[in-house]
Order: C-alpha cells, then sequence, then structure tokens
C-alpha cells in the first residue's frame, strides 16, 4: 500500500518541480516594443507632468504582413502606458471625441509598418518593422511630436 503512496508523491514533488510554461513569445515582443514606446511617450515635453495629462489611444493601424492583430498591439501598448509611474490617464479615443479638448488632452496614434520582406536567417525568420508614434490635440490634424521606432520581430514568435 505505501508503493502507490509513494509514488503519487513523487510525481506531485516532481510537478511542482518542473520549469514554468514559457511566456507567449507573442506578448512578450509587443510588451518590449509597447515598453519602448511607453518610455518615448512619457518623455515628451509637451506631456510633462505626465500625471497632470490624459492619453486618447487611436486604433493603432498595424500592418497586415506583420501577422499581429490590432487589439493585442492596442493592449499592450495601453497597459505599458498605465505601468508608467507616475504616469497619463490613458482611454480609447473614437471619432467621436474629435473637437472635444482640454489642455491636459492628447490623441495618441501609432502606426506599426513592416519595412522590409521577410529576412531568412539559419536559424530564424526575421520581421522588420517601424512603430510611428504622433502625439495631436484631440482636435487638431497636425501632430504635436512624432517619432519612430525601428525593429525586428521574430517570426518564429509570432
Amino acid at each position: 500500500m505505501r508503493k502507490p503512496a509513494t509514488l503519487l508523491l513523487a510525481l506531485v514533488l516532481a510537478g511542482c518541480a518542473a520549469q514554468p510554461p514559457e511566456p507567449d513569445p507573442i506578448r512578450r515582443a509587443l510588451h518590449n516594443l509597447s515598453q519602448r514606446a511607453a518610455e518615448h511617450v512619457v518623455n515628451v515635453e509637451a506631456l510633462q507632468p505626465p500625471d497632470g495629462q490624459v492619453l486618447l489611444l487611436a486604433y493603432p493601424q498595424v500592418d497586415q504582413t506583420l501577422e499581429i492583430d490590432s487589439g493585442r498591439f492596442l493592449e499592450s501598448l495601453t497597459r505599458s502606458l498605465l505601468s508608467v509611474s507616475p504616469g497619463p490617464q490613458v482611454l480609447d479615443w473614437r471619432p467621436a471625441m474629435a473637437g472635444q479638448s482640454g489642455g491636459h488632452q492628447w490623441r495618441l496614434e501609432s502606426r506599426l509598418d513592416a519595412t522590409a520582406p521577410r529576412l531568412v536567417l539559419s536559424d530564424r525568420d526575421l520581421l522588420p518593422y517601424r512603430l510611428t508614434l504622433a502625439l495631436h490635440r484631440p482636435d487638431a490634424d497636425e501632430a504635436v511630436w512624432q517619432t519612430e521606432i525601428e525593429g525586428a520581430f521574430d517570426a518564429t514568435a509570432l
């Protein structure tokens, strides 16, 4: 009788000692990009101090060849902006909000484009990208601030 109980205990302990599952590689890639984007945005001079500002996030434009869902990228960017401390309030922007502007409100537009065809290496494929961020007043088309972040996603993670 002791053998089944001992075997069961050994299996339970082996399961507890196993490595935790690897985090979702897409989530990790989007998180890293979103963290870089958030750092750029909260350091914009016009947004100082960031904790007194409201960022209205426009739905991102994402190049379909990157195989990334726009909603997933928006969620990652939103989480990264909300994690900044002290940071701005972050809300989704809707076209119906156009024309409504307070001195502390900013519309953040983002565009994620593929900058080259897939690069095939010996051990992986890379998808070069450019993330363009533009900060606007909610009632203006001209950007007050704009920047670009370039890099490459590991296609095997996507």
